[in-house]
């Protein structure tokens, strides 16, 4: 999650504080395109340079998706549409981090960009990588389960941030001070851990750790664990990361 969310959830107390007569007209006009009902392009014009940065993030979890897909449609032994999935993801996160330093630099922040943070980062850091898992062979019912409750955990620990992160200590410039739990890009630890196991061919019936239970209505790759313990630790309410 980039910096700019936390910049926009304590904008009205950086208002205060710092008497800004530049970031508050931008919040205001904003505002006002986004609830006129007449306009051509309004919500275009609402938006920062920064949104737009967002929506790129948006769209390399998107692509990733797709590239899945193709996997799962195509021929099982080409692996390109799979390392693909994965490559766009890191692209996710350049462009996650880029928007913070482009809102603070024209210092324009705003709820919907707070917003649009969210959102792309549930696309490329929390269903992207279940999409991956998914074509990697992570395909019985309890898999879908667990991979369910994965995306499902990064949901809510971005509506809780969205929710709580004016209340979390921040310094002078407004960076908060820590995230509650691990924040959902962390997942790309996991992206780089499923690019290996594509690079030595432990895909479908060869997913390092087995079938457990096979047979059964239970059945179920172990390693899907892996996912079901990181979005505990995505939601803990106790672990705090320090910010870098």
């Amino acid at each position: 999650m980039s910096k700019r969310t936390s910049a926009a959830s304590s904008n009205g107390a950086a208002l205060a504080k710092q008497g800004s007569d530049i970031t508050e007209p931008s919040y205001n006009k904003q505002k006002d395109l986004l609830s006129s009902s007449t306009g051509h392009f309004s919500l275009l014009r609402a938006m920062h340079m920064a949104d737009y940065i967002t929506e790129m993030n948006g769209f390399c979890g998107v692509m990733s998706i797709f590239s899945s897909l193709r996997y799962c449609l195509g021929d099982p032994t080409e692996k390109s549409n799979l390392y693909l999935a994965l490559a766009f993801l890191p692209f996710g996160l350049f462009f996650d981090f880029l928007d913070g330093r482009v809102a603070r630099w024209r210092k324009k922040s705003s709820m919907m960009g707070q917003e649009l943070d969210s959102l792309a980062d549930l696309i490329s850091f929390g269903l992207a990588p279940a999409c991956v898992a998914f074509s990697l062979g992570l395909r019985t019912t309890v898999d879908h389960i667990f991979l369910a409750v994965f995306v499902l955990c990064g949901l809510t620990r971005l509506a809780r941030f969205n929710v709580t992160a004016a209340n979390i200590p921040h310094d002078a410039s407004g960076k908060a001070s820590y995230f509650e739990g691990t924040p959902i890009p962390t997942t790309l630890g996991i992206d780089a851990l499923m690019a290996y196991w594509v690079s030595q061919g432990w895909v479908l019936d060869q997913v390092p750790g087995g079938l457990w239970l096979a047979g059964s209505a239970l059945e179920f790759h172990p390693i899907v664990l892996m996912f079901l313990v990181h979005g505990c630790l995505m939601t803990s309410k106790s672990l705090h990361v320090p910010k870098p």
